[in-house]
């Protein structure tokens, strides 16, 4: 394409814009005009509710989209097939003049769309020209900003290789939360996000392979693909933290997907008034909290209460001049019954109540009682009936069950015979007891085991999709708590198992996704990265050989970046000198060391005049952060301090350091006074 056509084209582009976003605006402000219809409307009662919520909602959303190019792509479809003679703009949502009219703009997550990832020389699916548009960095959506345009003529063999726009976009500098990959979606990424909603998805990701982006990216699909089923149960993205949370939170508002619920582990188990206090627990108690076995430990202690022998005669209720009596013996087999069909505990004992009242409601018929739903409810309720079902199946909190375990009476003791050794044992019990569970003191690990009570009590409300990101970190009692509520619903679960940093970080995905109740789910590995330069991860592949896990190596397609190894005499004045050189390039900064060394190289910047951040504080250009919470972060450069130190903080040092190196998506530089640990 010549110049002056290019130049031509890319005002003919430029205008398109302008009018997308006109329409856009009107979108918005016919989203307004429906709002007010329907609150005006005859619809009554829950109807009305509902339609005035799904009118609001959608207003709502138009209006929170962030400012953006409206579109990133065009598809020119051949003469033959399906989409013959079409030309589509594709971009993060669908703009349309009216809902009947054809999209001025698809979905990027419409079916038609599908090709502007998928389509290749060897199989353009009917497309002639894939068109991708470069936006000025920052662009805001003015047509101004379209700078560039370049079009790959799939029909003649041109694969589009060599896109610079598509290459530029991967490599732009990062400075503030994590941004969409929309335009940039590889084939091998769009495969797994455009997996069904009853597929659970496992992606064993190296690091830049984009496996995060991948699973949010499927999450915005699935909510447009299935937005019925997915209403009804809900969407959830679990994370390892709220740094993380941060990072990643404003993905999905730019795909137009607002009022995902976004949450940790942590504050998913915070248990009624029960939350995570002073209590830390010693190494010893959190490996058995957090081990599987636990679970059984729960689930005898709970059941345990439960005592058909506690019924000591026979139940008698009074109905007006006749009282109805239910024999010792039956009232002990209702109990044995209910007990040997498992149900969950509150459940089991309704039905310990239900089937004692069946018994006196088959007596009153025989002599002509009609047994109406008061009728019933009255007997049910009856002192004397009440007071036979505390007896054999007693109400519980959860706290009361881990108070008497961790309490270190015999109930541990019953609950955990051929479990837990003794040395296990010991090493749950509290050296002092709070007075009682309401006064107890909870750590993290004993908000799972709550949990888990919990789930023993009644099922938790269930959501229709998770998305699981740093899975490997989870413990077994953490991935149980997943379970419980993707148990009618799918999962994808994101991670690296060369990335696992906890004490019971997993060894292996088969292991865990039984945990996590989806045994089956298909495990499919990402090895080419997007993020990170080849020569970093050439350094990052030294440290996994050293790693016990079996996971393909990754390999990178970007051949720029900067890599540099220095020893210095002094790590301080070396971390400074580093910091100095980034900051002549582009981008945010991320300087990681270990807990230990945080402070004084923090201190040392600041002496130097540098201006430096928190870990929380996104956008910041230099940002000082401990190893250990750099998991999922990106950074144009990163500075890592003295790896032999990141490798000593903790038992799994060297996968810290191998997070530590592969966080750099343009340069790294590792500064040490000491031998390096690979």
């Amino acid at each position: 394409m010549s110049a002056p056509t290019r130049d031509l084209t890319l005002d003919t582009e430029r205008h398109f814009h302008d009018l997308c976003r006109a329409t856009l605006t009107a979108m918005i402000e016919g989203a307004d005009e429906q709002v007010v219809i329907g609150e005006n409307a005859s619809a009554s009662g829950a109807d009305a509710e509902v339609l005035g919520y799904e009118l609001r909602s959608k207003a709502k959303e138009l209006k929170e989209l962030p400012k953006a190019p409206l579109f990133f792509g065009r598809l020119d479809f051949g003469a033959s097939g399906e989409h013959a003679g079409q030309s589509y703009h594709v971009g993060r949502l669908r703009v349309t003049e009216h809902p009947a009219a054809p999209p001025l703009v698809v979905d990027w997550r419409a079916p038609v769309s599908r090709a502007f990832y998928q389509a290749g020389a060897g199989d353009p699916q009917g497309v002639d020209v894939r068109r991708r548009f470069g936006w000025a960095p920052g662009s805001l959506g003015d047509s101004a900003d379209l700078t560039s345009l370049e079009d790959e003529h799939l029909a003649e063999g041109d694969d589009g290789a060599g896109s610079r726009i598509l290459a530029g976009e991967i490599e732009r500098p990062r400075v503030g939360p994590m941004r969409d990959i929309a335009a940039t979606i590889q084939p091998e990424q769009d495969d797994l996000v455009r997996a069904g909603l009853a597929s659970s998805l496992c992606v064993q990701g190296a690091p830049g392979t984009g496996k995060t982006a991948v699973g949010l990216h499927r999450a915005a699909y699935l909510l447009y693909t299935f937005p019925q089923r997915i209403q009804r149960g809900g969407l959830l993205v679990l994370g390892p933290n709220r740094t993380f949370l941060s990072y990643i939170s404003a993905v999905l508002p730019a795909l137009g997907e607002s009022g995902v619920r976004q949450s940790t582990v942590e504050e998913l188990v915070a248990h009624g008034e029960a939350r995570a206090e002073s209590a830390e627990d010693a190494v010893a108690a959190a490996a058995v909290k957090h081990d599987p076995r636990m679970a059984t430990v729960l689930r005898r202690a709970l059941y345990a209460r439960v005592s058909p022998d506690a019924a000591v005669e026979s139940v008698g209720v009074r109905d007006g001049s006749v009282t109805w009596r239910v024999p010792l013996g039956e009232l002990r087999r209702i109990v044995e019954t209910v007990r040997e069909e498992e149900p969950p505990y509150a459940v089991g004992r309704e039905r310990v109540r239900s089937r004692a009242v069946r018994h006196i409601q088959a007596q009153a018929e025989r002599r002509g009682v009609t047994a109406t739903a008061s009728w019933l409810q009255r007997i049910g309720r009856a002192r004397a009936m009440s007071a036979y079902v505390d007896a054999v199946w007693p109400r519980v909190r959860p706290e009361e069950v881990l108070y008497e375990l961790l309490a270190g009476g015999g109930e541990l003791a019953a609950a955990a015979e051929g479990v837990l050794d003794e040395g296990e044992q010991q090493a749950l019990v509290w050296e002092r007891p709070a007075r009682s569970f309401k006064s107890a003191k909870w750590s993290a690990a004993d908000l799972v085991l709550l949990d888990e009570i919990s789930g023993l009590l009644e099922h938790p409300e269930g959501y229709g999709h998770i998305v699981v990101d740093e899975a490997q970190d989870l413990s077994p009692m953490q991935a149980r708590v997943i379970a419980r509520r993707a148990a009618f619903g799918s999962l994808t679960v994101l991670g690296d198992l060369a990335q696992g940093t906890t004490p019971w970080a997993a060894r292996n995905w088969g292991e865990l996704l039984g945990h996590l109740g989806k045994p089956d789910a298909r495990t499919v590995p990402l090895t080419t990265g997007f993020r990170v330069p080849a020569a970093v991860v050439a350094l990052a592949n030294r440290v996994l050989e050293r790693i016990d896990v079996d996971v393909p190596a990754a390999r990178s397609l970007r051949g720029d970046g900067e890599l540099r190894v220095t020893p210095v005499d002094e790590v301080a004045a070396g971390v400074v000198a580093a910091v100095r050189r980034a900051l002549a390039f582009e981008g945010s900064v991320g300087v990681i060391a270990a807990e230990r060394d945080v402070v004084g190289v923090r201190d040392a910047l600041v002496l130097a005049g540098v201006e430096v951040a928190g870990a929380d504080q996104l956008g910041a250009r230099v940002t000082v952060l401990a190893a250990g919470t750099a998991k999922g972060l990106e950074y144009d450069h990163v500075v890592a301090v003295e790896p032999a130190a990141i490798v000593e903080a903790e038992a799994r040092g060297l996968e810290r350091l191998y997070v530590v190196l592969t966080r750099a998506v343009s340069r790294l530089d590792v500064v040490h006074c000491r031998a390096l640990p690979f």
